[in-house]
């Protein structure tokens, strides 16, 4: 059995950061900025331990919340604005060695301001080390933007100079492109170091370097406010799957005893007609009123229909399905936490499907929350699951069936009522 290395994620982020003050935890497309090397961290299968290096008492709690360690404070002489990497992780080594008797294998270094990093990336800068024991360091790069053989330089006579020579190829900065060598840029998404390297070659990347290629589409690096601005916009790209602290990863529930329903968005398309005579009507699926069927014969679960809405439609679509409905609620959360405590509901054991921002609400009170396919981004990116099909066009359907086909649940009557 392959003995799994012991790995230190660690996240330098100091207070002092003058370009943009209190840069490490300032909200970042709805999280504080270190958050998002925090989840890569905590999500890397192969990271055994977290830890922030600040000398920042609020980063530290900050840190502390999004579920990093912050054993110690780093010293101020290692928070300048002028100080390197290299004591600071230094430092971090010595003081678990001998605070803790703690010394891992590798330390993989997580910079702040590169935020969007690819899912898996970690690991795989991990087992790259692991699979070449020659190697010092694995660091992440992307191909340049701009090739530097086609790059110059002034000398002290105010003359042009090439940068690089090519062997054998004259004046490379006049040649193709594609006959130049391939070049690539070093950014801040991961180091992945040992700890040998750190302590007894006193270097963060040693002699031996690996690459862990990027796809270029990830290339961030926070600096100005217009980077935050600008760089926010990757998290809803949907070219990228980038690691989100706020996106979810809850398990499906391994008992479901209710399915709560919000109505417009999930049971109907989230459109509503209007004729002359203000008369209002939707539409639903006959697909999704066939799911609700399947459900009740084959489970105990029970399904019900939570709107905000007061509306006739809704009380005559829940009178068709045969379904409890609750209207006019207008705190879905208090609706739920009544629910909870009035009828003894394990609330792990509910599942609620919503669309909209005001859906948000309940997903710290229910076991899991899915939303359709076209829901409001901010639901898309933080729900436990995105279902393949819209609301009002199969959803409902599509979740009613994973439920039954995610065994088991509470399937019979007295099961529920002896709980």
């Amino acid at each position: 059995m392959v003995t799994r290395p012991e790995v230190l994620a660690l996240i330098p982020a100091r207070g002092g950061s003058k370009g943009i003050p209190r840069k490490n935890i300032r909200d970042f497309a709805g999280a504080p900025l270190i958050a998002y090397s925090i989840a890569a961290a905590l999500q890397a299968e192969q990271v055994t331990r977290v830890i922030v290096s600040t000398d920042d008492p609020e980063i530290a709690e900050v840190a502390r919340v999004w579920g990093a360690e912050t054993p110690f404070m780093r010293p101020a002489q290692f928070a300048q604005d002028d100080s390197t990497d290299l004591p600071v992780f230094e430092h971090a080594l010595q003081w678990l060695r001998e605070n803790e008797g703690y010394q891992p294998e590798i330390v993989i270094q997580l910079r702040p301001t590169s935020p969007i990093r690819p899912v898996g990336l970690l690991d795989e800068a991990v087992k790259k080390l692991v699979e070449h024991p020659e190697a010092d360091c694995v660091r992440g790069v992307v191909p340049s933007g701009q090739n530097p053989f086609k790059m110059w330089q002034i000398n002290h006579d105010g003359q042009l100079e090439p940068l690089l020579n090519v062997a054998g190829l004259s004046e490379p900065y006049n040649a193709p492109r594609q006959t130049l060598p391939s070049t690539y840029w070093q950014t801040g998404h991961i180091d992945a170091i040992r700890t040998t390297t750190i302590l007894d070659k006193h270097s963060l990347t040693g002699d031996v370097i690996f690459p862990v290629l990027i796809d270029p589409l990830y290339t961030v690096d926070i600096d100005t406010i217009e980077d935050f601005q600008n760089s926010a916009r990757l998290i809803g790209d949907p070219r990228i799957k980038a690691v989100d602290p706020l996106r979810s990863r809850r398990t499906f529930p391994a008992k479901v005893s209710h399915l709560i329903m919000d109505f417009d968005g999930v049971l109907t398309d989230d459109k509503v007609y209007v004729d002359q005579d203000g008369r209002e009507s939707v539409r639903c699926s006959r697909s999704d009123g066939s799911g609700i069927t399947l459900l009740k014969q084959n489970s105990a679960i029970q399904p019900m229909i939570l709107s905000r809405e007061t509306n006739p439609v809704v009380t005559a679509r829940a009178r068709k399905l045969d379904i409890e409905v609750f209207q006019s609620v207008l705190n879905k959360d208090q609706a739920i936490r009544t629910l909870i405590n009035e009828r003894e509901v394990n609330p792990n054991e509910i599942i609620y499907i919503g669309n909209d921002l005001n859906d948000l609400v309940v997903l710290p009170l229910v076991g899991y929350f899915v939303c359709p396919s076209d829901a409001h981004p901010q639901v898309l990116r933080r729900a436990d699951l995105v279902l393949n099909h819209p609301g009002g066009k199969g959803a409902v359907r599509e979740l009613i069936e994973k439920i039954l086909e995610n065994k088991p649940v509470i399937n019979s009557l007295k099961e529920a009522e002896q709980r």
